[in-house]
This record gives C-alpha cells, sequence and structure tokens, in this order.
C-alpha cells in the first residue's frame, strides 16, 4: 500500500505554528523549504503559494523559516498528483483531501464498531460524504 495513506490529512490550518512547541518526536524529518522543494522536485514558491491558499502548514522556527515535516511532504506528493497527473485545480485538490479525510475517518469507525451498529453508522458517514460534495456546488 502506498505510504500516503497511512497520514491523516487534517486540515493544516488546526496545527501549530512554531516549532517550539513540537515535541522532539515532531521535529524529526523536518525540511526547510529549499529540500523540501528538492525531495518534491517543486519550486518554493509552489510550496508558498500551497501555504497561501491553506492545503499546507509547515511549522516555523523562532527565525520564521518553514519546516515541513513527513506528513507535510507526504501531503504535497499527494496534492502534486492531483494537480499534475489528474489536472485539477487547488479547489479541486481540497475537496479531494476533504473527501479523503472523511473516508479514512469513516474506515477507523468502522473498524471498532461491532458489527450490529455497522448499518447505522456506516450510512451517517457516506451522509457526512455526500454533505461535503454537495458543500461545494455552487
Amino acid at each position: 500500500m502506498n505510504r500516503i495513506f497511512e497520514f491523516q490529512f487534517e486540515d493544516p490550518r488546526s496545527r501549530r505554528t512554531s516549532a517550539e512547541h513540537m515535541t522532539s518526536e515532531q521535529i524529526e524529518g523536518v525540511y526547510i523549504i529549499s529540500v523540501a522543494a528538492r525531495i518534491l522536485e517543486m519550486h518554493p514558491q509552489t510550496l508558498r503559494k500551497y501555504e497561501r491558499v491553506g492545503l499546507v502548514n509547515p511549522s516555523r522556527t523562532g527565525g520564521k523559516l518553514r519546516l515541513y515535516s513527513e506528513v507535510d511532504i507526504a501531503r504535497l506528493r499527494l496534492i502534486k498528483h492531483l494537480v499534475n497527473e489528474l489536472g485539477l485545480n487547488l479547489a479541486g485538490v481540497q475537496l479531494v483531501l476533504e473527501v479523503f479525510n472523511q473516508l479514512l475517518n469513516a474506515k477507523a469507525v468502522v473498524r471498532e464498531t461491532p458489527s450490529g451498529k455497522l448499518r447505522a453508522i456506516l450510512n451517517e458517514k457516506i451522509d457526512e460524504i455526500i454533505q461535503t460534495l454537495y458543500a461545494h456546488q455552487r
């Protein structure tokens, strides 16, 4: 299975923005923007753009350097795939990430739920996903 599915792609705006508040476990595997751009084969300005529109929110050092974690790198790989290979615009990427997170949440709930309650929970999760899709119609 692709490593990308190991990560929950929470709304990046909900994360703490200061590296000073991160544990040593969270700091491991962080990259400054130039290194992250090289790893991803993307221009640093593209990474800044993705941050500006809220697709990723790297932590910051005291000197305000962006630090990209392994989860950020995995998220950016998925974004790159959605944009370059599938041709989605950034609004489409945001929608896909929201639905992706809901599916991961549903999978986790199903895994922990006794079989008798499964039908009701699956219906509820499917309704949430449908609501997400309809919320983006204009």
